[in-house]
């Protein structure tokens, strides 16, 4: 897919690209012809992917930034635009997980997963648009989840995903008639350092929690993070300006 029609090329923005998904998205979009900004809260973390991104001949920028602090947030978008040029793609993945059932969540827990994920997503896309309106394109992808249906044990984790797709609806609403589009991709099991956590943290060896899980999905596999980094490409490509305000679950089965 094609980044752009336009010979100045595009700039993109993957917040948790250090590793997993937002790595895979990164250079999937590198791949189609954006320059990247990788952006994590560890910016040496962040060297894997550059060096990916540069290997699909892509520009790409690390830079460190905890997306939950609105002036830090402000700063790292301001140097994206400085050093690789206006962002006009922004795709909100940043996340973490603190698991528990309700009545043993903390206070802390909950605060930490909605800071990361809806509030950082709220930071980093009312920075971004900016960029956006200006130059009357943009594409705003968000990553919720399967969980935003309903998890046990993840109270706080499916209220910032559920969250994150009234977020996109309305961002859809309100950036329309400037050119930009907000979708949400919507991610079933992925294999990734956070999903062989949850095993970890349940006492089950990893491949036989992928196994369980493979078993029970139509498709009878596991996700990859390049099978989401493939639905993000098409969202923010050019042939994608007529879909807006969607949650795409990919999750190798109908869900939502």
């Amino acid at each position: 897919m094609s980044a752009s029609p336009s010979s100045e090329q595009r700039v993109a923005v993957v917040t948790g690209a250090a590793r997993g998904i937002g790595a895979a998205i990164a250079v999937r979009l590198a791949r189609d012809g954006f320059a990247v900004a990788v952006l994590d809260l560890d910016e040496a973390a962040c060297a894997d992917t550059v060096a990916a991104v540069e290997k699909e001949g892509g520009r790409a920028l690390a830079v460190g930034v905890d997306v939950s602090d609105a002036a830090r947030v402000e700063t790292a978008v301001a140097r994206v635009a400085a050093e690789l040029g206006p962002p006009v793609v922004l795709v909100n993945n940043a996340g973490v997980t603190r698991d528990n059932l309700l009545f043993k969540m903390g206070e802390a827990e909950w605060d930490a997963v909605i800071g990361v994920h809806l509030r950082g997503a709220f930071l980093m896309t009312r920075a971004a648009q900016a960029h956006m309106t200006k130059a009357g394109w943009g594409r705003v992808v968000n990553l919720s989840s399967v969980s935003a249906l309903g998890n046990r044990g993840q109270a706080n984790y499916s209220a910032a995903k559920a969250g994150l797709q009234g977020f996109t609806k309305t961002l859809a609403i309100e950036l329309g008639k400037f050119g930009i589009t907000a979708n949400a991709v919507a991610p079933g099991f992925i294999v990734t350092e956070m999903t062989a956590a949850t095993a970890e943290r349940l006492g089950v060896p990893f491949e036989e929690f992928k196994a369980q899980r493979a078993a029970v999905t139509p498709v009878p596999r596991v996700g990859e993070p390049e099978d989401i980094a493939h639905a993000v490409s098409f969202f923010v490509s050019e042939g994608a300006g007529f879909v807006t305000g969607q949650v795409l679950y990919v999750a190798g089965g109908p869900r939502g």
